[in-house]
C-alpha cells in the first residue's frame, strides 16, 4: 500500500477511535487523528526508501538500519519450518501487533515521564510524517485545532494535557495496526500475528481471499480505496457527519406536513 493511503486509513482509523478514548472535541479528535496518521506509516521504517526513513535524515536513516538488523535477526530465530528462505528485514517485526502494542505503550510512558515536551515531541514526529505522505495543508489544520485548543479550553490546561498524555499511546499504536491491515490487503499480506504459528509458519503473510487482494499503488487503490477514505476523512471529523445529514434532509426531504396525504 502507498505511503499516502497508509496516512489517509490512519487518519480515518485515528477518527473512529477518537470518542472512544476520550478526544471527542474538534481539536482533540483531529491531533488524534494527525498522530494516528502520522504513525501509520512508522512501520516502514524498516525499509531504506520509504518516508519515514528519511524524514530526519541520518537520524531516521540510522534508526532504520537497526530496526531493519533487529528484525533480521528476529526473523532468523523464530521463523518456523515453513517460513520463506528471506531476510526478514522488510514488513517483519515493525509490521506486527506486538510492534504496534510495544510502540504504543512505550509512547504511554515516556509522555507520562517525559512530560509536555514528550507530547509535543510525539505529537509533531506524527504530524511530520503525515504531512509529507497528505500534504501541506495538515500542517495548518492540526495548528488550529492546538490554538482552538490553546485559547478556548478551561483554565486548567494541565489537567487537559493529561488526557492527551493519556491517549497518544492509543494513537501511535492504532496507527501501526491500520498499517498492518492495510498492507494484509495487498498482494503480499503481512505477518501481523507474529509469533503465532500458522501453518508450519511463524511468520505467515494474513491475507484475504485472492479476489479481494489489490496491487499496490495500481488502479484500485488509486481509483477506489483511496477515493473512498478521502470522502470518509472528511465525514468522519466530528459534526460533519451529522451537518451534512440535516443538510440533505433539509434540502431533498419535505417537511412532515407536505408529505401527508389527503384521504
Amino acid at each position: 500500500m502507498m505511503g499516502r493511503t497508509h496516512a489517509l486509513t490512519g487518519w480515518c482509523a485515528g477518527l473512529a477511535l477518537a470518542p472512544a478514548v476520550g478526544a471527542g472535541s474538534v481539536h482533540q479528535a483531529v491531533v488524534f487523528a494527525a498522530t494516528t496518521a502520522g504513525f501509520a506509516l512508522l512501520p516502514d521504517l524498516d525499509h531504506p526508501g520509504a518516508s519515514a526513513s528519511r524524514l530526519l535524515g541520518w537520524l531516521t536513516g540510522a534508526l532504520s538500519w537497526l530496526l531493519r538488523r533487529v528484525s533480521a535477526g528476529l526473523y532468523a530465530l523464530t521463523k518456523g519450518p515453513r517460513d520463506e528462505n528471506v531476510t526478514g528485514k522488510h514488513r517483519h517485526m515493525s509490521h506486527t501487533v506486538l510492534f504496534a502494542a510495544g510502540l504504543g505503550a512505550l509512547t504511554s510512558w515516556g509522555t507520562e515521564t517525559g512530560g509536555p515536551w514528550a507530547v509535543v515531541g510525539v505529537v509533531v514526529f506524527g504530524l511530520m510524517l503525515a504531512e509529507g505522505a497528505l500534504g501541506d495543508w495538515l500542517l495548518p489544520v492540526s495548528g488550529a485545532a492546538v490554538a482552538w485548543w490553546f485559547f478556548t479550553a478551561p483554565p486548567d490546561r494541565a489537567g487537559e494535557l493529561e488526557s492527551i498524555t493519556g491517549w497518544l499511546g492509543v494513537a501511535v499504536a492504532a496507527g501501526c495496526l491500520t498499517h498492518c491491515l492495510g498492507d494484509a490487503l495487498t498482494e503480499a499480506g503481512c505477518p501481523f500475528l507474529f509469533p503465532v504459528p500458522i501453518a508450519g509458519e511463524t511468520w505467515y503473510e494474513i491475507r484475504p481471499p485472492k479476489v479481494l487482494r489489490f496491487k499496490t499503488g495500481k488502479k484500485v487503490e488509486k481509483r477506489l480505496i483511496f477515493p473512498v477514505f478521502a470522502v470518509l476523512a472528511v465525514l468522519l471529523v466530528p459534526g460533519v457527519w451529522d451537518r451534512s445529514v440535516s443538510t440533505f434532509e433539509r434540502l431533498f426531504v419535505p417537511p412532515a406536513s407536505q408529505q401527508a396525504t389527503t384521504p
